[in-house]
């Protein structure tokens, strides 16, 4: 794939075969309607070649992913048991803390293959799960009943969630520019923010850990499973992905910017127009020498979903042409969720 160069995006990376796009969110709050458009074929564009893209000028204050961030970091470093008595339950709620080495995130769909990866090569990490708030039988498990950091934790993420339904919304509504739908054509779709808010912290590691395993990933490698995620992380890095070739690639950090993918569901709702690519978190590169330890890495991911009730199957203008026609058959976006979920905890 050539290097992206033209405004309102540039190449962020463009090495063998893979350019990810950094491009400028600000012109999808436009009121100019050209610019919104070429804004919008760049993310489609970028989600039918490769699946990634950056973006920058995203609606969300640095303070407020400062803060988010520092909530996360502090939230983790609770004693054990507190986190352990909110415990993620069932892949239907997909709510609580998920001790490390409970899930395996893998592109395997058997849970048996999964439990296999997850006993030779468990994922580094622990992670907190969120919901959208006043789902009857789902609650969030928030920290707030320990003290008043747990209730300001709850305040911020309950926050942070909707600025980022907003950002689900605003791309969404690029995408249907891009394959020139109506622009509002996903807004009731995404409307009542079906959508997951994941804080995740890799513990510091040795690096004999990955030394002694050469299988041993901080994350396994995978594709998201919903429409597309929004990735906020720290700069410590590795993030890979992989390209058509089968190569890892780095997903560099890149200050002030957010990393989004498309997922699986949104693979399949465009006929497989758009491509849900698999990526991986590795041990990031170490740049001093005589260092014997990885450390601790961040990172706040927002799964975007339709709405749990949407009906999927292939959109208008994605399978007419295609000589196999709907490659799909239709399905539930809760069920197919929770069917996924299942596999890996």
């Amino acid at each position: 794939m050539a290097p992206v160069a033209t405004t309102p995006y540039e190449a962020a990376s463009s090495p063998k075969n893979l350019a990810i796009p950094l491009i400028d969110f600000h012109t999808l709050l436009s009121t100019s309607a050209s610019a919104k458009a070429e804004t919008s074929k760049a993310i489609l564009s970028a989600f039918e070649e490769d699946g990634f893209l950056y973006l920058k000028n995203v609606p969300i204050a640095p303070s407020t992913l400062s803060n988010v961030f520092s909530c996360s970091k502090r939230f983790f470093e609770r004693e054990q048991w507190q986190k352990d008595s909110l415990a993620w339950t069932t892949p239907s709620s997909n709510r609580g803390y998920v001790a490390r080495g409970r899930e395996k995130t893998s592109s395997n769909l058997s849970r048996e293959e999964v439990q296999k990866e997850k006993s030779s090569n468990p994922d580094l990490k622990e992670s907190f799960e969120i919901g959208r708030e006043g789902v009857e039988g789902h609650p969030n498990q928030w920290p707030h009943r320990f003290d008043l950091e747990g209730a300001d934790f709850s305040n911020t993420m309950q926050e942070f969630f909707l600025e980022c339904k907003e950002m689900h919304r605003l791309i969404m509504s690029a995408i249907a520019i891009g394959m020139g739908l109506d622009e509002d054509y996903f807004d009731e779709i995404v409307s009542k923010g079906d959508n997951n808010l994941r804080l995740l912290h890799y513990p510091s590691v040795k690096k004999e850990v990955f030394e002694k395993n050469k299988g041993q990933v901080r994350a396994g490698a995978h594709s998201d499973y919903g429409s597309i995620t929004l990735l906020f992380q720290d700069m410590r890095g590795g993030l890979q992905v992989q390209t058509s070739a089968g190569d890892w690639l780095d997903v560099t950090p890149i200050e002030g910017t957010v990393v989004v993918n498309a997922g699986d569901l949104l693979a399949r709702w465009t006929n497989d127009l758009i491509k849900s690519t698999k990526h991986r978190v590795v041990e990031p590169p170490i740049s001093e020498e005589g260092v014997d330890e990885y450390p601790a890495r961040y990172s706040v991911v927002y799964f975007c979903n339709p709405d749990y009730d949407t009906w999927i199957e292939a959109l208008p203008g994605t399978w007419e042409n295609d000589k196999y026609g709907k490659k799909y058959e239709g399905i539930n976006c809760g069920d197919y969720l929770v069917q996924r979920l299942s596999a890996t905890y």
